[in-house]
C-alpha cells in the first residue's frame, strides 16, 4: 500500500522493473498514475548485477539494463492475458498430477504382479476390471485404497477437461 501511494505522488516518469510474479499487476497500476512502465526479463538484468544479489544491487542492475538502447522489454500483460496464462498453468499442473497418479497406480499394481500398459487410456480401460476382479490377489484393504486412487484420477480427468473447455472458449472468443 505504501509503494502504491508513493508512486502515485511522483511526477510522470519511466519506471523499470524486473518482470516477476507481481510485475504485471504493478505495471498496470503505475500506468494508471501516468507513468511509463518497462518490464525487463530477469535473464536480461542478471548480466548487470555487479555484486552479491540484494535489493540495491538488483535496482542498480535494472537501471543499467533499462538504459541500454537495444534492450528488449516484456510487454505488460492485461488481466485477460494473465487469466489465460493462469488457466494454462492450472491445466499443466492437473496434467502433471494426473500423470503422477497414473504412474503410481501402475507401480503399485506391479508390486501385486498386475501389469497395465503405459498410457492414460490403458489405465482407464483396465482399472475398473482390476477393481472388480475378486480373483486377482488384491486384498480388500488395497482394493479400497486403489478405488480411491481411481476416483482421484477421474477427478483429475474432469479438471483437465474443464481447463480444455475454458481454453477452447477463449480461443473461440478472441480473434488473436
Amino acid at each position: 500500500a505504501r509503494l502504491s501511494r508513493f508512486v502515485a505522488t511522483l511526477p510522470a516518469c519511466r519506471i523499470a522493473m524486473e518482470a516477476c510474479g507481481s510485475a504485471h499487476h504493478w505495471a498496470r497500476r503505475f500506468r494508471t498514475y501516468g507513468h511509463e512502465v518497462r518490464l525487463i526479463a530477469p535473464q536480461f538484468v542478471k548480466p548487470f548485477v555487479k555484486s552479491n544479489k540484494n535489493d540495491a544491487a538488483d535496482a542498480q542492475a535494472i537501471c543499467e539494463a533499462a538504459q541500454r538502447p537495444m534492450m528488449r522489454f516484456v510487454a505488460v500483460k492485461t488481466v485477460e492475458q494473465q487469466d489465460i496464462q493462469a488457466i494454462h498453468r492450472m491445466r499443466s499442473l492437473m496434467v502433471e498430477r494426473r500423470t503422477a497418479q497414473i504412474n503410481q497406480i501402475r507401480g503399485l499394481l506391479l508390486e501385486y504382479g498386475i501389469e497395465i500398459p503405459v498410457g492414460r487410456a490403458a489405465v482407464n480401460r483396465h482399472l475398473p476390471e482390476i477393481l472388480e476382479d475378486g480373483e486377482n490377489g488384491l486384498s480388500a484393504r488395497f482394493r479400497a485404497e486403489l478405488a480411491q486412487l481411481a476416483d482421484e484420477l477421474r477427478h483429475l480427468d474432469t479438471r483437465v477437461t474443464h481447463y480444455d473447455t475454458q481454453i477452447e472458449a477463449v480461443a473461440q472468443q478472441d480473434e488473436q
